[in-house]
């Protein structure tokens, strides 16, 4: 047996502290943006009112469990329309199919939440501990009254954001200046209370603690993103046909002053200290990397005191590396096969679901038939069924329908205690944004010709709108 196989090597490796150092930049200033529009968004869009007309709830965005509805501004998805989240699914995933292959993980590094809330908390440590330095010497040291002071002051900033963006979630379950006061009078109802504890735990978890290890272990988006991208696809890239051999400055200067080949970097490892999940652009491509960009903008901010050229890393592709090594012009092509294939499918899908929006109807109507007996004889040789009729109202206010049925020579429909049209058409009304069960009584006349089993079509006709629903079913004779 070999020494090594004797020895008891670790499965895994320790997992080491990552003290990300702030630096200042394009990049950097993006993020802050996006950063607070996101949250902005996320907070205040419960508070956003939209007039909907009477009854009906005044909040932009609502999911309102206890009615089963779900308001997003001027659309009202009803339960029985689950499949647009579906299709809302299937779009965000071709949207981050051509973000990937447009620019990598760029979703990673501007919009997750995971980022952009990792992002907030270090800006709170940053704000309580200091810089990079400072927090990885304040760790190392013992502790004192001011070490316990800085650390307790960051934590309850921490989970008082956690405790905010729990709070903030609930709101689009309920009418949010309404739960709001409720939660603050202690008379809001318990799963309320469960729930932000729940996600104060996880977000004070997930951007406080655990941190990278989120995007390393837990998420799969960068294993799925691996198997998407391609050689066209621009990354954040260390250009080592640049920056290679590293030198100090000083050797640098004197191999150039030499003739001799010196690379642009100085091995600062200001790429590193900056890199929120604590690799090591230089060292390639790698599952870390979540192309947020900072260790480009440490990189320029270091090249421009060295008075060297910026870009030295940069968003490019590793193709274009190997064309500056072989003398030939670098080239970006965003259109190509791949690009065009998901922007097609972003379009169906999308357009799809729009179409099926604008053209959806705003009354249903559902019919059960009466399952014993199928058929009853009335005296005068007539045949008559049974159904129930389930009629959907979507607008917000009230709707008469006429009922007619068709199919059979001499068909009529009758209903018990409605009104009728003077045509013997029964009215049903069905209120706002509601629906209405009515008992049918379908009846054939004697001696009409007619199957064992024969298709009828029910209308509901809305006499203002002049809205028509049908629905085919099934008549059963002797």
């Amino acid at each position: 047996m070999s020494s090594v196989d004797a020895e008891d090597l670790p499965l895994f490796a320790p997992t080491k502290k990552v003290y990300p150092q702030s630096v200042k930049g394009r990049f950097r200033r993006a993020k802050w943006v996006i950063l607070a529009l996101c949250l902005g968004v996320y907070y205040l869009l419960p508070f956003l009112r939209w007039d909907r007309g009477p009854n009906l709830p005044n909040q932009a965005v609502l999911l309102d469990l206890a009615n089963n509805r779900f308001y997003f501004f001027f659309i009202e998805i009803w339960p029985q329309e689950v499949y647009y989240f579906t299709g809302l699914l299937i779009l965000a995933a071709f949207v981050l199919f051509l973000m990937n292959a447009v620019a990598g993980r760029v979703w990673c590094g501007y919009l997750c939440p995971q980022t952009v809330w990792t992002d907030l908390f270090l800006a709170v440590e940053r704000f309580f501990e200091g810089d990079r330095r400072e927090r990885i010497k304040r760790d190392e040291a013992p502790w004192t009254a001011d070490k316990l002071l800085r650390k307790t002051g960051k934590h309850a900033v921490w989970l008082l954001i956690a405790w905010w963006t729990g709070g903030a979630w609930v709101l689009y379950f309920a009418d949010a200046p309404t739960l709001v006061k409720q939660l603050a009078t202690l008379t809001a109802p318990i799963t309320a209370y469960v729930w932000i504890g729940v996600l104060t735990f996880t977000t004070y978890s997930l951007a406080g603690i655990m941190r990278e290890q989120v995007c390393l272990y837990m998420c799969p988006w960068p294993r799925i993103q691996a198997a998407l991208t391609d050689d066209d696809a621009l990354n954040v890239t260390y250009r080592y046909d640049r920056g290679d051999p590293r030198v100090s400055v000083k050797q640098a200067q004197r191999l150039r002053a030499e003739n001799k080949p010196a690379g642009d970097c100085i091995d600062c490892n200001q790429c590193v200290a900056v890199c929120p999940t604590g690799i090591d652009i230089r060292d390639g491509s790698q599952l870390g990397c979540i192309q947020c960009g900072l260790c480009i903008d440490a990189c320029n901010n270091v090249m421009a005191k060295i008075e060297r050229p910026l870009g030295l890393i940069a968003y490019d592709t590793d193709d274009n590396v190997q064309r500056r090594i072989k003398g030939e012009t670098p080239v970006y092509q965003p259109l190509r096969a791949r690009t065009f294939i998901y922007a097609g499918l972003i379009v169906i899908v999308g357009g799809a679901m729009i179409f099926q929006l604008a053209t959806r109807r705003t009354a249903e109507m559902s019919i059960l038939h009466d399952r014993a007996p199928l058929f009853v004889t009335l005296s005068d040789g007539s045949i008559r069924n049974a159904y129930t009729l389930r009629l959907l109202n979507k607008r917000p206010d009230s709707r008469p329908f006429a009922l007619t049925v068709s199919g059979i020579p001499g068909i009529r429909i009758e209903t018990v205690g409605l009104p009728a049209t003077a045509d013997l058409r029964p009215i049903v009304t069905v209120d706002p944004d509601a629906s209405r069960e009515v008992r049918a009584l379908v009846t054939v006349p004697a001696g009409t010709a007619i199957d064992k089993s024969q298709n009828i079509t029910f209308t509901a006709s809305d006499l203002f709108a002049g809205e028509v629903v049908s629905v085919r079913e099934h008549f059963f004779a002797p």
